[in-house]
């Protein structure tokens, strides 16, 4: 049946705080932005799809009667809109139902935010940029390579055209607190790195990205919620990264330093790869607004925020004690 169906959400939210809907709510960002604005005395309420139940509601974004529905009821006060399609390779191949999630849903939450009154904050991408001359500034003129890009850009597009009043946050790939290491490109990496028995093992030391951790993201957002809400000059586009500079090759290396595992098995490939999406060389984010505004956070250190993330998937459990005692 079409709509949003409740699931048993607020057991643990009775505090009467502002309000705010997160959307995606049970994906990799969703869940961090979640419990950073439940410890943070907001009352949230979290939607999903396919993994929704039982600790979320149950919305399909793409029906506009839903949304609609699911907005007049629980009239937030803000509206963080993670949801999206965010593999490169598989918009590449399924564009049309990708582009309904990241283009026309973000069109219907624009329109029904600016309906209600809520704040939105859109989580967008540094792939809106070509990666041809970094460091990105919020002005400088998007080209995206790929159709992932296109669609985060058509949706930002959307956001402004009817809800002028968005706060767009551009991010670079994410990696957090994982249900599964295929959750990140980055947290994947653990599986290339325990490869160490089998084949060498190549990996991609062309593209330049800056791994950033999803409770850093997730701070910036409750931030800038809270401030916008009380200063109307809290509006547009805002960039956050993490500062560290990794290729694919680097970060597995960093990874097997973390947990002290071998890494000479990964082979450093100086080529782009044949049959991908095509990805920006370096798209670099220039954060200097959220810093001058301090709206910014100080990113964790990926080799401790990466051993953070990952030591649940150690075959002995004990390591974090023995690593971090």
């Amino acid at each position: 049946m079409p709509g949003f169906q409740f699931s048993g959400l607020q057991d643990e939210v009775l505090v009467q705080g502002p309000k705010v809907l997160v959307t995606g709510a049970t994906g990799l960002l969703g869940r961090a932005v979640c419990r950073e604005f439940q410890r943070n005395g907001w009352m949230v309420t979290g939607t999903g799809y396919r993994r929704a139940r039982p600790r979320f509601l149950r919305c399909d974004l793409t029906d506009e009667d839903a949304v609609r529905r699911l907005l007049q009821e629980y009239k937030p006060d803000v509206i963080v809109h993670c949801a999206a399609e965010r593999r490169p390779d598989v918009m590449e191949r399924h564009a049309d139902a990708a582009v309904s999630l990241n283009v026309h849903a973000t069109s219907t939450v624009s329109k029904e935010a600016a309906v209600c009154g809520a704040l939105l904050i859109y989580i967008s991408t540094d792939y809106v940029f070509d990666g041809r001359n970094p460091p990105y500034g919020e002005d400088d003129c998007p080209n995206p390579l790929n159709m992932y890009g296109r669609s985060k850009l058509e949706g930002e597009r959307e956001t402004l055209r009817h809800c002028p009043d968005v706060v767009i946050l551009r991010v670079p790939v994410l990696f957090g607190e994982a249900e599964s290491v295929m959750e990140s490109a980055v947290t994947s990496l653990w599986l290339k790195v325990q490869e160490a028995t089998e084949e060498s093992c190549p990996l991609d030391h062309c593209l330049q990205r800056f791994p950033t951790d999803t409770r850093d993201v997730a701070t910036v957002c409750r931030k800038l919620a809270e401030r916008a809400r009380q200063d109307p000059s809290i509006r547009g586009i805002f960039h956050f990264s993490g500062k560290e500079q990794m290729t694919k090759y680097e970060m597995a290396a960093a990874i097997a330093q973390a947990f002290n595992l071998p890494s000479n098995h990964l082979i450093p490939l100086t080529e782009q790869p044949a049959g991908s999406a095509p990805r920006p060389i370096n798209s670099q984010l220039n954060c200097s607004r959220l810093e001058l505004l301090n709206l910014s956070v100080d990113p964790r250190a990926f080799s401790t925020a990466i051993a953070d993330c990952l030591w649940p998937f150690t075959a002995d459990k004990r390591w974090r004690q023995t690593v971090f005692h």
